[in-house]
């Protein structure tokens, strides 16, 4: 829909089939990198304490904790990380043409560093338009944990001091909340049947559905058959591929 609006001879056709293979270099390098370079860490954190048994997914109240807690963190480091890419100039390739510098600066100032600048700037009111109809903000998908359990997770972090988490103490903070959870004072305070009311958002994601041949949706046409099929390329044989 966004690519309809910005670009109304696209009009009625589908815009969402995957590139062929190693048709999406940059982003492949990036995503390299990231596992390379970020991931390792992280998950040596992770296992760690997960081999000795502090935290195990088939139990509903660690893995909301878990969720709880360990999801806002890893996003605020991921975001960290991104940030630090972005705003940290590559080691000059002498063999390269691209542009050399910070990649922010590059992106906002193009034609400082001998650029072209090929990005079309999106309306807001346009994305925020497509976000409410195919991703609304409330929408349950988009919550790791039952509103009501967020809020005793939140007074349960907040009886321990609301302590910044960070690599250091992301367990001990977990190991806490846990605790309070788990205390007799507080099972008044959870639903009765906890996996019936609570349970739900840990099997939301799951793909019970699948199906190779996905019929489109109503009102669309296929792709303008490129010289491979209905394949997108971008701006390849005047955009047909």
């Amino acid at each position: 829909l966004l690519r309809h609006y910005q670009d109304p001879s696209l009009q009625h056709t589908l815009q969402h089939r995957w590139m062929n293979d190693k048709k999406n270099i940059k982003p492949e390098i990036a995503w390299s990198q990231f596992r390379q370079r970020f991931a390792p860490g992280f998950e040596n954190v992770l296992e760690i304490r997960v081999h000795k048994g502090w935290y195990s997914p088939g139990n509903l109240l660690e893995s909301l904790v878990f969720r709880w807690v360990f999801i806002p963190w890893l996003q605020a480091e991921i975001d960290n990380y991104v940030n630090r890419v972005n705003t940290t100039a590559k080691r000059a390739d002498r063999n390269k043409i691209l542009p050399h510098g910070v990649p922010n600066d590059i992106f906002q100032y193009p034609d400082d560093y001998g650029a072209l600048d090929f990005k079309i700037m999106a309306d807001t009111n346009a994305i925020e338009h497509v976000r409410s109809l195919y991703a609304p903000r409330g929408h349950d998908v988009f919550k790791f944990v039952p509103d009501d359990f967020a809020a005793l997770a939140a007074e349960f972090y907040g009886d321990i001091g609301n302590p910044p988490v960070s690599q250091t103490n992301v367990w001990e903070v977990y190991l806490q909340i846990l605790q309070r959870f788990e205390h007799p004072d507080t099972f008044d305070r959870m639903p009765r049947d906890r996996d019936a009311e609570w349970g739900h958002v840990l099997t939301m994601a799951e793909d019970d559905y699948r199906e190779e041949h996905l019929e489109l949706i109503p009102n669309l046409e296929n792709l303008a058959q490129g010289r491979e099929g209905y394949i997108y390329y971008g701006g390849v044989n005047n955009g047909l591929g």
